[in-house]
């Protein structure tokens, strides 16, 4: 039974926006692995991103330097 997690940080998706990325893997998975949609689990975890970094950087910290 394919089981897909996916991480997405705490910066307000919508249950509508959630909907599309478990149709999205569905779909993936349904027509590049051939798996049928009725057994597979998509788990959607939201998590902080106080812990995530890119290029050496915070996430939040790289966001304000975009921005300046």
């Amino acid at each position: 039974m394919p089981y897909v997690n996916i991480k997405i940080t705490r910066e307000g998706a919508t249950p509508a926006q959630k909907a599309e990325l478990i149709a999205g893997v569905t779909d993936l998975l349904k027509q590049v692995l051939n798996k049928d949609p009725e057994t597979t689990f998509v788990v959607i975890d939201e998590v902080e991103m106080d812990h995530w970094g890119i290029g050496g950087l915070p996430v939040a910290e790289y966001r304000r330097r975009k921005v300046d």
